[in-house]
């Protein structure tokens, strides 16, 4: 009896697992591509194919001049896009013969069907669009999501303005005061109660640098000093010693929360990113997909509404990565359309076709090292 028991919660954690993963997957992915497909539209470029997921297709549909196709593997999707150039634009590429008519399987639409442009003749700063598009969506999901999660929790709204001090802690002996407004900790803005936890649990001596706002001037307080503990695992742990004040949910300040909300998230990568470059944190905390639905399957243990907190931090993560200027992504074909406008003419395709190569061959091969490393820690025990 309890060995079936276990078993069968084993098998819904898989299935709570699968279904939560599909949802952060799904929606972040499906959100991007149509952000690059609606503006590809809008801009009059003709778009082939617009597919949610990779591998086999499962369904697919033509209509208004594009294929609209669903494929069995929810780990990608793209907008192949006439002219463009991508691996999958290039199915919809003309026959080796140099006639109109494409052979079969792969352009999936009529020559009479296609109604808008190629890529490459959309004005610059309409691929421009195209391109910034997709990120630009998921910061719109991000945010969307955000909106609902601060507007409906039963948790108030944190302040950045402390309501009280413990006597006799750290924090008060070393400056902290009733009533100071927390600007900035450790030199960083800080937007939301989470900046300020965020900064704190990066510093490694327990004490970190406070600009506040006291009686209405901006007052800096250095080396602000908390007390610590130790937890049941053995872990020294700081201990904030204050409690800040709670907000009235009104639209303003669900709507500036959830502004600043998703600042946070995004700063949240540049940060990691820096601290990587910098040794602070060592490449072997790097996780790959493996590590993200082990993070979504925990997520989904605690409910709803952690999930969909996860899917805010994958979202604008995608977000903000994909504007990195690296060529195999957004942001370095951004990079290449600014150059083209620059010297008016387009960067050489085989320039472009070998940094894309040399960087997605690096940023393959760092997926698979983060995806070793979440092999390691389930195995290990670490997520």
């Amino acid at each position: 009896g309890c060995a079936a028991a276990r078993a069968e919660r084993e098998s819904m954690t898989i299935i709570i697992t699968i279904l939560a993963s599909l949802l952060v997957f799904g929606a972040v992915i499906a959100i991007h591509e149509f952000g690059h497909f609606a503006a590809a539209k809008l801009s009059g470029i003709q778009v082939n194919e617009f597919s949610i997921g990779m591998g086999p297709a499962l369904w697919k549909k033509i209509a208004g001049g594009t294929q609209y196709t669903l494929r069995l593997l929810p780990v990608g999707g793209y907008v192949a896009m006439e002219g463009e150039g991508s691996p999958e634009s290039n199915q919809a590429g003309r026959d080796r013969d140099g006639r109109d008519e494409p052979p079969a399987g792969e352009n999936p639409i009529p020559p009479e069907q296609r109604t808008g442009i190629p890529f490459p003749e959309a004005a610059v700063w309409k691929r421009a669009i195209v391109m910034a598009a997709g990120p630009l969506m998921n910061f719109v999901l991000g945010f969307v999501v955000l909106l609902g999660l601060t507007a409906f929790r039963a948790e108030p709204i944190a302040s950045r303005i402390i309501y009280e001090v413990e006597e006799g802690s750290l924090a008060a002996q070393t400056g902290l005061e009733a009533g100071d407004e927390i600007v900035a900790v450790n030199g960083r803005r800080c937007f939301v109660t989470n900046d300020i936890l965020y900064e704190l649990a990066r510093t490694r001596d327990t004490q970190a640098d406070f600009t506040v706002r006291r009686d209405g001037k901006l007052v800096e307080l250095p080396a602000v000093r908390f007390d610590s503990y130790t937890d049941e695992n053995g872990s020294t742990r700081m201990d904030i010693g204050f409690t800040v004040y709670a907000l009235a949910k009104t639209p303003a300040n669900v709507l500036k929360e959830s502004v600043n909300s998703e600042l946070y998230y995004s700063r949240i990568i540049f940060t990691s990113v820096a601290d990587l470059l910098r040794g602070r944190e060592s490449i072997n905390n790097l996780s790959g997909p493996v590590g993200i639905v082990s993070a979504i399957s925990q997520a989904a243990s605690y409910g709803l509404t952690d999930v969909l907190e996860m899917l805010v931090l994958i979202t604008v993560n995608l977000g903000v990565f994909n504007l990195l200027p690296i060529p195999a992504l957004d942001g370095g074909r951004l990079v290449f359309l600014a150059v083209e406008a620059v010297i008016r003419r387009p960067v050489s395709e085989r320039v472009q076709e070998n940094l894309t190569l040399a960087t997605f061959i690096l940023l393959f091969g760092l997926m698979i090292f983060a995806t070793y490393n979440d092999v390691i820690r389930l195995f290990t025990g670490g997520v």
